[in-house]
């Protein structure tokens, strides 16, 4: 799980392993597996560096 930030300031935790795209457009729009898109303040590298560290947490990658 990740933690990201909505673009009305509200935070909501992730589960990463459903997120299938990162996109600025120039807002960042993560869309899910489920269909579901989520706009979030968070820039498509800050959500990469997320979502490693959550994994290396799990230890998913070294």
């Amino acid at each position: 799980m990740i933690d990201v930030t909505r673009m009305n300031g509200q935070v909501m935790s992730l589960n990463d392993d459903l997120i299938e795209t990162v996109e600025e457009t120039p807002d960042t729009v993560i869309s899910l597996t489920t269909g579901k898109k989520v706009m979030v303040k968070e820039s498509r590298q800050e959500i990469k560096e997320l979502v490693i560290r959550a994994r290396r947490e799990i230890h998913i990658i070294e």
